[in-house]
């Protein structure tokens, strides 16, 4: 598949997955192609993979492609297997949000760097700030907000508040980075910042 027309591609098939069944992830998946498509200043040519990536990032969660329980690897495994889809998709949704450190936890983290190599920095950087500073119902949040309601929702003992909690200065790291370029592409620009 080229890249142009990626984003609505992965739009109309994220839709699919998980409009019905998950309507609330439908919800944060737009929200986080929304903040996608906000980062265009920044990535240029590459803002529709992003824009792709960031509608299918969950979509291993739709109750049909869940394997392993770990839903980048299950959505990473569907995009490969089932549609093909561009290996840079496959990655990003593979490795997006630290994904690592919970794929550890799971003692997944083999199958998963077996399968799907990292995708370049920069671009796992924007996805994880795309999903790292959206909510679960597609608002925008910061990124302490965010942490804070992922541990509020899964309590502190579970395996995800564990793999976040590990996450977290990646995480920050991310965040950090992709509002220093934004700041930085808006400066170049002669846009005032909005606080």
């Amino acid at each position: 598949m080229n890249s142009v027309g990626q984003a609505e591609w992965a739009r109309d098939l994220a839709q699919h997955l998980l409009e019905m069944t998950l309507p609330r992830r439908w919800a944060h998946t737009q929200g986080v192609a929304a903040r996608a498509m906000s980062l265009a200043p920044v990535l240029g040519d590459e803002a529709d993979t992003l824009t792709a990536a960031a509608y299918l990032h969950d979509i291993g969660y739709a109750p049909d492609l869940v394997d392993t329980g770990f839903h980048p690897l299950d959505g990473a495994r569907y995009l490969r297997d089932v549609h093909q889809a561009d290996d840079t998709l496959c990655r990003l949704v593979a490795h997006h949000s630290c994904a690592v450190n919970e794929a550890r936890n799971r003692d997944l983290l083999d199958a998963l760097t077996a399968e799907f190599n990292e995708e370049r920095p920069e671009l796992v950087e924007a996805l994880t700030y795309c999903d790292m500073t959206t909510g679960p119902d597609g608002r925008h949040l910061n990124v302490t907000e965010r942490l804070a309601e992922i541990h509020s929702r899964y309590g502190p003992e579970h395996l995800v508040s564990r793999s976040i909690t590990a996450s977290t200065p990646c995480i920050l790291a991310a965040v950090r980075a992709v509002e220093s370029a934004l700041s930085k592409a808006d400066s170049r620009q002669g846009v005032p910042k909005s606080r």
